[in-house]
Formats: C-alpha cells, sequence, structure tokens
C-alpha cells in the first residue's frame, strides 16, 4: 500500500487536506473509488477511518479520506451543510483526477454518511454505492425525529455497520426505516460497539479485531455480484 498527503482546493479559497492510498504494484486498482469522511467529532485520521481506508487499499481499492473546513481549521463548530456537501465533491473530484478512477463509493462515518446520502438523494453526488460506518437515524433521546428522508431517495445500494448500543440508531426504528426502501440495504452489527464501534471495559476484544470484521465486510459486499 502506497500512500500520500494531498490538498484539495474548496471555492472559498481554503483547501482541506486527504490522505489518498493505493494499492501495492501489480495489484490493479479497481475502478470504484472509496471516498471517506469523518463524523462530527473527528477527523481523517480517526484510527477506524485510518484503518478501513489502509486495509481496503490492500484489497485493491484506492481511499480518500478527507477533513471538512471546520476541522481543518480546528473548529468544534460544524460548517453549514452546503459546505460540508462542497467538500464532499471537491473530494470526489480530487480522488478521480488522482487515480483515475471513473466511478466511486461514498463512505461516512456518522455526520460524514448523513451528508453523503443528502447529498445522493438530492443529486448533488451520484455515488455507485453508499457505505454508512454508525448512521446517526436520530439524536440521542430524540427517537420521534428521524434522519430517514434522504435515504428513502436513494437508489444506490447501500451497506450499514452499527453498533448494538449506539444511542443514535435504535435498530428497531433502523429495520422499521428499512421496510420503506425500495431496495433494503444490508446491515452488519457490532456487537456490543457505540456509536464509534468503542467496546465496554468488560469486552476483551481488541479494536483490531472490529476493524478487520468492517474491512471484511466491506470487501465481499463490495465485490459480490449485483443484480
Amino acid at each position: 500500500m502506497a500512500a500520500r498527503s494531498i490538498s484539495i482546493p474548496l471555492k472559498t479559497g481554503d483547501s482541506i487536506s486527504a490522505v489518498l492510498t493505493t494499492p501495492d504494484p501489480p495489484v490493479q486498482i479497481n475502478p470504484q473509488g472509496i471516498v471517506i469522511a469523518h463524523g462530527a467529532a473527528n477527523d481523517k485520521n480517526n484510527p477506524l477511518i485510518r484503518a478501513v481506508a489502509e486495509g481496503l487499499s490492500g484489497e485493491g481499492f484506492a481511499c480518500l479520506r478527507f477533513n471538512f473546513l471546520y476541522r481543518e481549521l480546528q473548529r468544534k463548530s460544524v460548517d453549514p451543510e452546503h459546505r460540508l456537501v462542497h467538500a464532499w465533491q471537491q473530494a470526489v473530484a480530487a480522488m478521480r483526477e488522482a487515480t483515475g478512477c471513473t466511478r466511486f463509493i461514498a463512505m461516512g462515518k456518522s455526520l460524514g454518511g448523513r451528508i453523503a446520502a443528502q447529498a445522493a438523494a438530492s443529486g448533488e453526488l451520484a455515488p455507485d454505492r453508499l457505505i454508512f460506518l454508525g448512521y446517526p437515524l436520530h439524536a440521542p433521546g430524540r427517537k420521534d425525529k428521524l434522519r430517514d428522508a434522504p435515504l428513502k431517495a436513494i437508489t444506490a445500494p447501500m451497506l450499514f455497520f452499527e453498533g448494538t448500543r449506539d444511542p443514535f440508531c435504535d435498530l428497531e426504528l433502523l429495520d422499521r426505516v428499512f421496510t420503506t426502501l425500495d431496495t433494503r440495504p444490508d446491515l452488519t452489527l457490532i456487537d456490543n460497539g457505540d456509536h464509534s464501534f468503542n467496546l465496554p471495559k468488560s469486552d476483551p476484544r481488541p479494536d483490531g479485531d472490529i476493524y478487520k470484521k468492517v474491512i471484511t465486510r466491506c470487501r465481499d459486499w463490495l465485490q459480490a455480484p449485483r443484480n
């Protein structure tokens, strides 16, 4: 695997940083690149995001993980939605330019995945597939306010990873949402995992086991033939 840092310009005159990982030759790069966005309280170097990007690069996928501008500037307040979408669009363009990949898979942790879903639903992004590393279906304690509208407008295949202790995603509600979609998404549960797939101290499994599970499931799902 090879890794390099790149700078992505934004229309505001600012720039955001990204890390592009690619398979080592002679492995042929998959024509679908993977673009990965972080969650609200972390960045492109989040251990889960980094492990998944590097693991999938070893499986033949070019992976670009990027920062939203507010994290680049070390701010706590999340950027307005239109700026988050613009960062997504520029990251996709940078991945295509750097790798020659003609199509892309949108992967996001929490906020990053929610914005990808909203942009895909509105036509501002056109991913072949979407992978959610903990979709924030609702705010903690606000199960009456579901963020399911974008999912109903997406026609691309979707893969969800959800922790069984995630306060942002009631699994029974998620299952009900799935029944309203034209094509039922795939779901992989992280037993005992919270919103970031972290395990309680009573669970002896190392983080690496969780990362490996996510990488293997993504690889198998992406390589499986589609009807």
